[in-house]
């Protein structure tokens, strides 16, 4: 249990500070359908650094359900 719980510390500390880090999108509600990018899915977007910091915060705030799931389980 006690592995679990410094697991979910970690992945809420990654999840917050990915959140900090990345740049905020002034477009609003546009951004939630791809923003202004220039083709369908983006151009190059999983290189870049805030798409590095996108997949790091979706990994982190994914594994930090599951966690909580599983404490909310065992517990």
């Amino acid at each position: 249990m006690l592995v679990l719980q410094i697991l979910i510390v970690i992945a809420a500390i990654v999840l917050i500070v990915s959140v900090m880090l990345q740049k905020s999108d002034d477009d609003g509600v546009s951004a939630l359908t791809g923003g202004k990018s220039d083709t369908f899915l983006g151009r190059n977007q999983t290189s870049t650094l805030e798409g590095k910091l996108a997949l790091i915060t979706k990994i982190s705030a994914a594994l930090f359900v599951v966690l909580a799931i599983v404490i909310m389980i065992v517990a």
